[in-house]
């Protein structure tokens, strides 16, 4: 059997990139339906998978696919699935359901342009909204927006450190530009990636209840088959896992729902800043979008204009409390995202109308350029 991990040092395409730190982080499920710009996950895993002892399988769907995602976590393995934007409509339903049965995974979004079928081959980041409320009912998620391959390494083994720890899935939405894209990552020994593994139940089996929360509101999760009582279900359910049809045992479930993520948002909210110390215009972006944001606020600086990134690595949980507190010792804000305003909403949710704000957006197809970025910053400002 060969090494999950191939260190090293590669030229490799940001989808690459996420198969590779997948294996690294101990995924050995994948279930999926090809899709542009996404298939190139599925392709390598379908390689590499059964050389590590795990298991590639193409669905007929991708309501399939999530499904079978939830099956092989359930059954004690990592697992997950990657897409684009018609086949991430179609897992919603059952990306609800892991969230209800608190099934960790993870679920790679490569975003493309739509709706509907859109531009297949062409980026975008019109998704976002999607990513935080596709899903009905309401629920806490965790999504995270990697702006390089080697970031997307990365990021990716995090995302299955952190459907494990807190027993839900979790969303990678990188973007058809960044999946795509061919630079260099570096694979690390095996020594110094840490990986995380779901909390195991300890005591009498005939006492066990599935859904008995921890002190963190997350509840120890057994495999089936290892003699313990599990019973799984959609329907609100109390602490054994059984349906109740009442609305306390639904509020103390939706209390430990939300409360897990809630209750740990300083563990769970990643951001970089680039040049805010003294920034008076702060730019908020994300993905490839931050990357030319980046180069706006270096011009920005050449011509006087004291501007400064906030990149959003963690979209979902939103990092309110840095907006706010930006919005505290800044003259505005600037966002810059491949859609027509969605964490924009955010932004100006936050700031709360202290101080203007300014939207740079696209409604797909190409890299928002940083002249683009630095007009705005020049005519607002």
């Amino acid at each position: 059997m060969k090494p999950a991990i191939n260190t090293g040092e590669y030229f490799i395409t940001g989808d690459v990139a996420c198969a590779e730190g997948a294996l690294a982080a101990g995924c050995r499920f994948f279930g999926g339906y090809p899709i542009t710009p996404a298939t190139e996950i599925a392709e390598h895993l379908s390689v590499r998978l059964p050389k590590v002892g795990g298991t590639f399988i193409q669905m007929e769907d991708e309501i399939a696919a999530m499904a079978a995602v939830l099956g092989a976590s359930w059954g004690g393995v990592k697992s997950m699935t990657a897409t684009s934007g018609p086949g991430f409509s179609l897992m919603m339903e059952n990306i609800g359901l892991g969230i209800c049965t608190e099934t960790p995974c993870v679920v790679v979004n490569v975003q493309r342009v739509g709706p509907s079928t859109g531009l297949p081959t062409q980026g975008a980041q019109g998704d976002m909204m999607q990513a935080r409320w596709g899903s009905h009912g309401h629920y806490e998620i965790i999504a995270l927006a990697p702006f390089s391959p080697q970031e997307l390494f990365y990021q990716t083994i995090h995302a299955f450190n952190l459907s494990e720890t807190y027993r839900l899935p979790v969303l990678i939405m990188t973007d058809e530009m960044v999946g795509h894209m061919s630079e260099k990552v570096i694979i690390p020994d095996a020594k110094k990636i840490k990986t995380v593994s779901r909390c195991k139940p300890k005591g009498r089996k005939n006492r066990f209840k599935l859904y008995e929360p921890g002190p963190n509101l997350v509840a120890p999760m057994p495999a089936a088959g290892e003699g313990y009582n599990i019973h799984v279900t959609g329907l609100t359910h109390d602490t054994r896992g059984y349906p109740d049809m009442t609305v306390e045992t639904h509020k103390q479930m939706m209390d430990r729902l939300i409360g897990k993520i809630r209750g740990n948002l300083n563990d769970i909210i990643q951001t970089e800043s680039y040049r805010l110390d003294d920034a008076e215009i702060a730019i908020v972006s994300y993905g490839i979008s931050a990357r030319t944001s980046s180069a706006a606020v270096d011009e920005a600086r050449k011509r006087g204009i004291k501007a400064g990134l906030l990149r959003l690595i963690t979209v979902w949980p939103f990092p309110e409390d840095k907006i706010r507190e930006l919005a505290n010792r800044v003259k505005g804000f600037v966002t810059v995202e491949i859609n027509l305003g969605q964490i924009h909403l955010e932004v100006q949710r936050c700031i709360g109308g202290k101080v203007p704000a300014f939207l740079v957006g696209d409604a797909g197809g190409a890299v928002i350029p940083p002249d683009r970025v630095l007009e705005v910053l020049k005519e607002a400002f």
